[in-house]
């Protein structure tokens, strides 16, 4: 499977023995946040799908003539679509488990 984002397999992995691990407090050795990754994914499948669009605007004006890239810019706005839809879904599910913990 290809990875339109290309976020499997490219995140850089620490070691937890590091020194850099073992530093309490600071922060950017931890990475980045998991509202900015999911800020640049959104960013990310949001051009994609503009991209496709735009495609086959073209495509129906005339502009471009080459079925192929229409297709294959499709095919990725939606595998792309997919995948962060397939991300909200876990997040939620994790959400309404956390919400039915008992304190």
């Amino acid at each position: 499977m290809i990875d339109p984002l290309g976020l499997i397999g490219a995140q850089n992995i620490q070691n937890p023995n590091s020194a850099q691990a073992k530093k309490a407090g600071d922060a950017s050795s931890a990475g980045p946040a998991f509202k900015d990754v999911l800020m640049d994914n959104l960013a990310q499948v949001n051009k994609l799908q503009q991209d496709a669009t735009r495609a086959v605007e073209d495509l129906h004006t005339q502009k471009r003539d080459d079925l192929e890239t229409v297709l294959s810019a499709t095919v990725k706005a939606d595998t792309a679509f997919r995948m962060l839809l397939a991300v909200r879904n876990k997040v939620m599910e994790a959400y309404q488990e956390i919400q039915q913990i008992r304190v």
